[in-house]
C-alpha cells in the first residue's frame, strides 16, 4: 500500500503545468495557462491549467483533475500506475512497507529492462518509417488501400525491406541481446562447425504497424505482407512489455476520437483500424490476433462507457463475438452500453467502408445488436426453442452467463427477457441464478473467495471508476474530493482519528446512488451539478472542534435519514464530494439507504460507532466513531418539512463555494477562450448571484 503522506508529498513537488505541458501546447492566460483540450476536438482553447490550484479543467467537455488525474485520464493509467509514473518523473522512489529490499531491487531492474526494450523498438519504428519513404512499392500498396500520407504518419506506419539483416543499418551492434529479447531479431544456436548461430530480422518485406501502449511507447509490431504470402499478419512475440491479451492496437492514436464519438469500435485487424480512421472513425481499436479478453474490456472502459464489437457475419465472426461477450459480462454495469455489429460475411470494416462509405457504416453501428439480445442469441444458438428440451437447454446455457453480470437493473431486465424466450417465469430464472450462485460459493469456499451473488453481492458490485490495479488494502478512491475547503482551515483541529484509533473509511464499490445515478459522471454545463476532480487524492482530515455546517448536515440526516431522499441529485453529488470524513459518510449513508431504506436514528448511530453491524456489509460499520461522538450532544431534530428546508439552507453555502471556485478559474484565465467557456462564465455569474440572493433571503432578520 502506498502511504497517503507520500502521495501528498509527490503532488506538492509536482507542477501540474509541467506535467500537462509535456502533452499539450500551453500558452499563458492571465495567471493560468490555456490550450486545446487533449480530450475532445476543439479549435479555440477551453482547457485551463491553474498553477495556483494545481488543477486542470476543460470548460468544453468537463474533464478536471490534478497531475495524477491527468496521467490517469490522458494515458488510461490506473491509480497506482499513475503514482509510479509521476514519481519517476520527479525522481522519487515509491515506498511500500510490504515490499522487501530484494523485491524492490527486482522491480527496479524490471523497469530498467522495460525502458531499454521500448527504446529499441522506438528506434526500429523510426527506421522502418524512413524505409517506407524510400519504397515506391510499399507507398503504392498503401495508396491502393485508400490511405493518405497523413493517416500513415498518424499511425507511424513503416516498411521492413526484403532483407535478412535490414536492421543492421539501424543497429550497428546487430548482436545486441535486446534485439532478440524485443522480438525484432531471430537468433538460432550455432550448429556443429559454425562459430555463431544464424541471426536475421523477424520482419521482412512487410508493412509495419507499430503497437503503442496508452502512453505512446512502442511495445510491439504487426507486419502485413504486401502480396500473397503466409502468414498474412505477423506479430511480435510476447515480451516483458508486450502481452497480446492486454493490448489494443490504435488505443493511443484514438483517445481523442473515443471521447468525441463517445464509443469505441473493436475490430479484428490493424488495417480495419487504420482504414476506419481514414474515413472519420478514429475511435476504432483492434485486438492483436487474439480473442477479446477481460483485460481488453477493462482497459477500454477506462476510456469510454460504450463499446461496439465489429465482427464478420460468418461462423468465425460469430465465435469471436461469443468470446467477446463472455469477456465483457463482468464489466456490463447498468451505465455501460455494449453492442455487437455483424457485417455481411464477405466484408470486414475496411472493405465495407471503402465500398459503401462512412454514412452506411454509421447506420450499421446504430443498428448493432445490444448485449441483452446478443446474450440470449448466443445461449440459444443450438437450441430448438419450439421444444421443451431446447428451452431447458437454453436456461442451462444462459444462466451461467447471466450470473456474471454485476448485480443491478440490467441483470434483472435480461432475466425477464430470458424468461419470456424460455416460456417460463422470472421467478424461475431468479431461482436458478440463486442456485448457481450457491454452487459457485461452495466451490470457492475452500479458497476463501466471496460468492458473486447472494447476501454479499453488493460488495462485489462493479464500480464504473473502480481501479483494477488496487489490491484489498488499497487506498480509498479520493479522486472526487475537491481542492478547496468548504469549511475553511482550523489549525486547532484535534487528531480525532488517531485518538480513537479508527481506520479511515474506504468508500464501498457502489456503482449507483440512491437515485440510481452513477456517482462519478462527467461535468455538464447546466444546473448546479458539480464538476468533478478526477484522480485528486486528498488527505483524510479530522473534523474541527467547533460544529461546522457539515456537522449539522450529518446531524440532521442521522436524526432523519429519510431527508436524504428529498434532496436533489446534484446535492447528493455535492455532499459526496466533500472532504473526508464527511464525503465518505454521505456515500456510506447513500449506500445504506439504497440497500435498506429509512434507518432509525438509534440504529444508524450504533452502526456509525460499530456497536451494530451492517447486515449487508459486515465489517463496514464503526468507521465514523468520531462523527458519532461529535453529534452526540446536538439537540433532537424535529420531524417536519421545515427541517428539510433548514437542511437545504445549510447546503446552499457549499454550493456557492463550488460555483465561486469554478468561476474564479475562468476569470483568472484571460480572454480568447472558447465559446463554451465564455458561455459557462456568464452562466456561473448568474448562478452565483442567484445563490447569494437565496442565501441572504434565507437568513433570519434580527430585530
Amino acid at each position: 500500500m502506498i502511504p497517503q503522506s507520500f502521495i501528498q508529498d509527490l503532488l506538492a513537488r509536482t507542477d501540474v503545468a509541467d506535467i500537462v505541458g509535456r502533452y499539450v501546447t500551453l500558452k499563458k492566460a492571465g495567471i493560468n495557462f490555456k490550450g486545446l483540450c487533449p480530450f475532445h476536438g476543439e479549435k479555440t482553447p477551453s482547457f485551463i491549467v491553474s498553477p495556483s490550484r494545481q488543477t486542470y479543467h476543460c470548460f468544453g467537455c468537463g474533464v478536471h483533475g490534478n497531475a495524477l488525474g491527468f496521467l490517469m485520464e490522458y494515458g488510461g493509467l490506473g491509480f497506482v500506475d499513475a503514482i509510479i509514473e509521476l514519481a519517476q518523473m520527479q525522481g522519487m522512489q515509491v515506498p511500500d512497507d510490504n515490499i522487501s529490499p530484494q523485491e524492490r531491487d527486482r522491480q527496479k531492474q524490471v523497469k530498467e529492462k522495460q525502458v531499454s526494450l521500448t527504446d529499441v523498438m522506438a528506434k526500429a519504428a523510426q527506421h522502418w518509417k524512413q524505409q517506407l519513404k524510400k519504397s515506391p512499392r510499399a507507398i503504392a500498396y498503401l495508396k491502393g488501400r485508400g490511405l493518405t500520407g497523413e493517416i500513415a504518419a498518424r499511425f507511424a506506419l513503416g516498411y521492413a525491406p526484403d532483407s535478412w539483416r535490414g536492421l543492421a543499418s539501424a543497429f550497428p551492434q546487430y548482436d545486441d541481446p535486446l534485439l532478440v529479447e524485443s522480438g525484432l531479431v531471430i537468433s538460432h544456436e550455432a550448429q556443429s562447425g559454425e562459430e555463431e548461430g544464424k541471426r536475421y530480422d523477424r520482419f521482412r518485406d512487410r508493412i509495419m504497424f507499430p503497437i503503442r501502449n496508452p502512453q505512446g511507447q512502442v511495445i510491439g509490431f504487426g507486419g502485413r505482407v504486401l502480396d500473397k504470402g503466409e502468414p498474412k499478419y505477423l506479430n511480435s512475440p510476447e515480451t516483458p512489455v508486450f502481452v497480446k491479451g492486454r493490448e489494443l492496437y490504435g488505443l493511443f492514436e484514438g483517445r481523442s476520437a473515443l471521447r468525441n464519438k463517445g464509443y469505441a469500435i473493436v475490430t479484428e485487424g490493424y488495417m480495419d483500424v487504420v482504414a476506419l480512421a481514414q474515413w472519420g472513425f478514429g475511435n476504432a481499436v483492434a485486438t492483436l490476433g487474439t480473442a477479446c479478453t477481460a483485460d481488453h474490456a477493462q482497459k477500454l472502459f477506462r476510456f469510454t462507457d460504450q463499446v461496439v464489437f465489429s465482427f464478420d457475419g460468418d461462423a468465425a465472426g460469430r465465435r469471436a463475438a461469443g468470446r467477446a461477450l463472455e469477456a465483457v459480462l463482468p464489466h456490463a454495469t447498468d451505465t455501460r452500453r455494449i453492442s455487437f455489429l455483424f457485417l455481411p460475411a464477405e466484408h470486414d470494416p475496411d472493405s465495407y467502408i471503402r465500398e459503401y462509405g462512412p454514412e452506411a457504416f454509421e447506420e450499421c453501428v446504430k443498428k448493432a445488436v445490444p448485449l441483452s439480445r446478443q446474450l440470449i442469441e448466443h445461449a440459444s444458438a443450438d437450441c430448438d426453442l419450439d421444444s421443451a428440451e431446447g428451452r431447458a437447454r437454453l436456461l442451462v446455457q444462459a444462466v451461467p452467463l447471466l450470473s456474471q453480470f454485476p448485480e443491478g437493473a440490467l441483470q434483472g431486465l435480461i432475466a425477464d427477457e430470458l424468461a419470456q424466450t424460455a416460456r417460463t417465469s422470472p421467478d424461475e430464472i431468479r431461482r436458478r441464478l440463486s442456485e448457481h450462485a450457491a454452487q459457485q460459493q461452495a466451490r470457492q469456499a475452500g479458497g476463501g473467495f466471496r460468492a458473486e451473488r447472494g447476501a454479499g453481492a453488493r460488495e462485489r458490485r462493479q464500480d464504473d471508476n473502480a481501479n483494477p490495479d488496487w489490491g484489498p488494502d488499497a487506498p480509498p478512491d479520493d479522486s472526487h474530493i475537491p481542492h478547496f475547503e468548504p469549511d475553511g482551515t482550523n489549525e486547532a483541529w484535534a487528531d480525532v482519528y488517531s485518538e480513537q484509533d479508527v481506520t479511515p473509511y474506504a468508500p464501498p464499490e457502489s456503482s449507483t446512488s440512491f437515485t440510481k445515478r452513477p456517482w462519478k459522471k462527467n461535468w455538464e454545463p447546466r444546473g448546479n451539478t458539480r464538476w468533478q476532480s478526477r484522480g485528486t487524492p486528498a488527505a483524510v482530515r479530522p473534523p474541527p472542534q467547533a460544529a461546522t455546517p457539515l456537522d449539522r448536515i450529518v446531524w440532521a440526516l442521522v436524526a432523519n435519514s429519510a431527508f436524504w431522499e428529498h434532496l436533489p441529485a446534484s446535492t447528493h453529488d455535492l455532499l459526496c464530494d466533500q472532504p473526508a470524513p464527511y464525503g465518505d459518510f454521505f456515500r456510506w449513508l447513500d449506500r445504506l439507504l439504497l440497500d435498506q431504506g429509512h434507518i432509525d436514528t438509534e440504529v444508524l448511530t450504533r452502526m456509525m460507532k460499530g456497536d451494530t453491524e451492517d447486515p449487508e456489509h459486515p465489517g463496514e460499520s464503526g468507521h465514523f466513531q468520531a462523527l458519532a461522538r461529535r453529534i452526540a450532544h446536538f439537540h433532537d431534530v424535529p420531524d417536519d418539512k421545515d427541517t428539510v428546508e433548514s437542511l437545504i439552507s445549510l447546503i446552499r453555502p457549499l454550493e456557492l463555494v463550488a460555483l465561486q471556485e469554478e468561476l474564479k478559474m475562468l476569470l483568472q484565465s484571460g480572454d480568447e477562450l472558447s465559446e463554451a467557456a465564455e458561455a459557462r462564465k456568464i452562466e456561473l455569474i448568474r448562478q452565483t448571484n442567484q445563490m447569494k440572493l437565496e442565501i441572504s433571503q434565507s437568513r433570519p432578520i434580527s430585530g
